[in-house]
């Protein structure tokens, strides 16, 4: 039987300019192929410009920037002298794996999944939209637990309160993945990866440049609130009212239910709970004492600057080894108390299969990190920072309709490139060092990258889960198609877009930090 496809009125003018979004998207390389083919693309122009002289200055030596030629017998060798150092060494790598370690355990345990449940049940209805976007927002912690798990409770629970599933699921999508570059005060593994790809981008220009894992941690855990309350007055006010024509006329046997918590899994989110409660504490008392092991020397730190929170001081550079306890040491005490964990194999088994999931994650990070190495030795990407810069400055542009420029080419780029740390690779390569020549730190660029991004996750058909929903929203509606979803997210997306550029905009304007250790103007201070 054939999958029904949305009638054709309901195909308007953002379903057809979207499906041939998808289409051009389609046809686009792998990402991994896609870095191979530019490291091949910057040999070759580095051969063709190497004997070009140019009147930029390298603000590294004070020099004429010097092309090297990326194809001579001294480059190749080097290159392949270097490749698997090169790689392993690819900060992203490690921080992403490592995070995921924890993670793992925490979902395969079931410590996660009973968390969002216990959450979202005993959330009074008047509450019950912003309740369900914050969730959304914290789900993506463990990266795919929101889209498989806290998107069909979002149906469940409005359908169980007589609301329309639909809207259930907009909000829960809206949290999940326009919400993704929201924090809720916990910092997530996409901070430490975006954070390691933007170092790698800024040392193509000052390479003892050093970027704080947490650089947006303030400016994302408050664009939590702005997420919540854009998302909670479009479901109530404009979302859930055009649904009221839309008939729920999905199988009722076959619709989804939130099964309330089973007894062993309450005792083991407590003990989870309150072993993760203890262990914050106890973690906490050990920041107070003077001279802690975990500040920087203040001996070796600028005047004003805090010694905890020092790019320096061993607790900025253990972030993401808190971030693999805090979800490990829950994730162990759950399954245990659950019964969800027999033994340490058990254990060793989340890991596992966290690791196997990245297995693409690393195929990717190869080419990316071969990629960057070259474009970092060729001096392009020096050449074209200086050369942008210039031309920027010429125009004389304000620097909010800069960081405007900056967050509508990461939204477009995301309508055709899927994964988050490969749009950044790709375009934070240039963007980065280019916009440092005209004063704005890399904390600040990545910032209005990760708005763009969030903003237009939820319109994008290249999203890997977008499919899932659509079937997620045909369990109750039978017609439903990408039209419908697409229809369903584009006020979220369009309105996020808009408030969330203005408040990054008034974040700058007012000199409200962006995060710990971060910056707007470069060189920092």
């Amino acid at each position: 039987m054939k999958q029904q496809v949305p009638a054709a009125p309901r195909r308007n003018f953002v379903t057809r300019f979207l499906d041939g979004v998808e289409r051009v998207g389609n046809r686009l390389p792998d990402p991994a192929v896609l870095f191979l083919l530019l490291m091949l693309a910057t040999w070759a122009i580095s051969a063709l410009l190497s004997n070009v002289s140019f009147s930029e200055i390298d603000p590294r030596s004070g020099d004429p920037v010097v092309i090297n030629n990326l194809l001579s017998g001294a480059s190749l060798t080097a290159f392949m002298a270097t490749l698997v150092s090169t790689f392993v060494n690819f900060a992203p790598l490690g921080v992403v794996l490592v995070a995921m370690l924890g993670l793992g355990v925490a979902e395969h345990t079931g410590f996660i999944n009973a968390l969002l449940r216990a959450i979202l049940s005993i959330t009074p209805k008047l509450l019950l939209t912003p309740a369900l976007i914050g969730v959304g927002i914290l789900s993506h912690i463990a990266v795919d637990a929101g889209y498989v798990l806290v998107i069909p409770l979002g149906a469940v629970i409005f359908y169980a309160a007589g609301r329309h599933p639909l809207a259930g699921i907009a909000a829960a999508f809206a949290g999940v993945s326009g919400g993704f570059s929201a924090t809720f005060f916990i910092p997530s593994s996409l901070d430490p990866m975006l954070a390691a790809l933007t170092q790698e981008a800024a040392r193509i220009v000052a390479p003892a440049a050093e970027i704080s894992p947490l650089n947006n941690f303030y400016f994302t855990s408050a664009s939590t609130v702005l997420v919540v309350l854009v998302g909670w007055y479009l479901t109530d006010r404009v979302i859930e009212p055009r649904l009221q024509a839309t008939a729920v006329d999905g199988d009722a046997s076959d619709m989804p239910t939130m099964e309330p918590l089973e007894p062993n899994e309450r005792r083991g989110l407590w003990a989870a709970v309150g072993a993760m409660a203890v262990a914050i504490v106890l973690f906490a008392l050990t920041l107070l004492p003077e001279g802690t092991p975990w500040a920087a020397d203040p001996a070796t730190l600028a005047p004003g600057t805090r010694p905890l929170l020092a790019f320096t001081a061993p607790l900025m550079q253990s972030i993401v080894a808190l971030i693999f306890l805090f979800f490990l040491i829950p994730g162990v005490v759950y399954g245990y108390v659950a019964g969800t964990a027999k033994s340490h194999r058990d254990i060793i088994e989340g890991m596992s299969k966290a690791m196997s999931g990245m297995g693409y994650y690393i195929v990717m990070a190869f080419f990316a990190a071969q990629f960057i190495y070259a474009f970092s030795q060729s001096n392009l990407g020096v050449l074209l920072a200086i050369k942008g810069a210039n031309t920027l400055q010429s125009m004389g542009l304000h620097m909010s309709l800069t960081l405007v420029g900056i967050v509508l080419l990461s939204a477009a780029v995301n309508l055709l490139v899927g994964s988050a740390s490969a749009k950044w690779a790709l375009i934070g390569a240039i963007m980065v060092p280019m916009l440092m020549q005209l004063g704005i730190s890399p904390d600040l660029t990545q910032a209005a990258y990760r708005v763009g991004d969030s903003s237009t996750n939820i319109i994008t058909p290249l999203l890997p889960y977008f499919p899932l929903i659509v079937v997620f929203c045909q369990k109750y509606v039978k017609s439903a198609g990408v039209g419908t979803l697409l229809a369903l997210m584009l006020p979220f997306s369009i309105t996020l877009l808009v408030v969330w550029t203005a408040f990054l905009v008034g974040f700058w304007a007012l000199g409200f930090p962006l995060g710990v250790g971060s910056s707007y103007a470069w060189p920092a201070g």
